[in-house]
Order: structure tokens, then C-alpha cells, then sequence
């Protein structure tokens, strides 16, 4: 997740907003029999409507005995599309949000990752059961005492 550090200004506070309400439009969308793409939609939508951008060169992930495994799950796309969501299905979503363009690249050390245009970007994720009863976040987690 982005935390910010100390004072922040108001558009990227309103850019941590509006990428974690993105991720959770997309966990929404974990349902038995909905689609990849509909996950992706959500994301996309809401982030756009608020006239962001979503990274496309850098996904989501199903998690399995691997830490990244198939499906992928764009943080855009259409509706409907896509492998079917079962139950049992655990998905890392994870939208990468921009106040600029969705281009990004990878810094000097092999390890950063920079928007193109140096805009303002911000990552929220969660990994997500699909289970009859909806969508079960299993990366929440309380800190005691807190």
C-alpha cells in the first residue's frame, strides 16, 4: 500500500483515495461466476472517472503454491472477460493508479518502477478469496494495540 509521509498535498491524498476505493470497487467484483474482466473494469472505471490512469504494463495475480500464478488481472479492460471466477480462486488485485499518463519504467536498480512522466502514482493490494459467500480479504490484518 502507499502510505503517505508526513504533510501531503490535497491531489495526492485524493490519489491514495481514489486508488484504494479502486481496489475495492475491483474486490467487489469477486464473485462466483463473474468474470477477470470484471474485476478490471471496476478498477479501470472508477479510476478514470476520477481522471486517473491505471497502470497496463503491470498486473494482478492469481496466488497459489507460487506466489504469482495465472490468471493475470489487469487493472483495466472490458467487462465479462476472461477466466471465470471459482470458488476457491485466490487473486492478489492490485491497481497501480496515475495522476498522468499508464506508462511506466523501471529505474537504474532493476527494482524501482517510475511513471514515464514522473506523475504522481499510487499502489493499493489486497489478496482476495472467492468464496460462495463473496469475496474474502485475506490480507486485512489489526496491529494490537493500535
Amino acid at each position: 500500500m502507499t502510505f503517505p509521509v508526513g504533510e501531503i498535498a490535497e491531489d495526492a491524498r485524493r490519489l491514495l483515495r481514489v486508488t484504494e476505493e479502486s481496489l475495492m470497487r475491483g474486490i467487489a467484483q469477486c464473485i462466483v461466476g463473474n468474470r477477470v474482466g470484471d474485476i478490471s473494469h471496476a478498477v479501470q472505471t472508477h479510476a478514470e472517472a476520477h481522471g486517473y490512469s491505471v497502470v497496463q504494463s503491470m498486473v494482478g495475480h492469481g496466488v497459489g503454491r507460487e506466489m504469482h500464478e495465472d490468471p493475470q488481472v489487469p487493472n483495466f479492460g472490458p467487462p465479462g472477460q476472461g477466466p471465470e471466477l471459482r470458488e476457491g480462486m485466490v487473486l492478489a488485485i492490485e491497481p497501480m493508479v496515475n495522476t498522468g499518463g499508464y506508462q511506466v519504467e523501471m529505474g537504474e536498480d532493476g527494482w524501482a518502477i517510475y511513471t514515464k512522466d514522473r506523475s504522481l502514482s499510487a499502489h493499493f493490494e489486497h489478496t482476495v478469496a472467492i468464496t460462495n459467500s463473496g469475496p474474502r480479504i485475506l490480507t486485512n490484518s489489526v496491529v494490537p494495540g493500535a
